[in-house]
């Protein structure tokens, strides 16, 4: 976790060049991985074609809470 303007943040990076969205794909696919959520419920909310990028990720707002505590608990240790 780091924080950008007193913001919480994570800073993850992709191997795929930026050309043609494929960093943005890269990075849709590896939220979901991470979150363990339909590839399809991940978009680039803001920022396509920035470093920094805001996701969102749809579905049940608890559920994706308590995995997000658990991914970042264990990123933590």
């Amino acid at each position: 976790m780091e924080e950008f303007d007193g913001a919480p943040m994570l800073e993850v990076r992709v191997r795929a060049l930026p050309a043609e969205g494929r960093a943005n794909a890269a990075l849709t696919k590896l939220v979901a991985r991470w979150l363990d959520v339909p590839p399809s419920t991940v978009t680039i909310a803001q920022g396509g074609k920035s470093r920094l990028k805001h996701v969102m990720v749809e579905g049940d707002a608890g559920a994706l809470a308590e995995t997000l505590a658990v991914r970042l608990a264990a990123l933590a240790e």
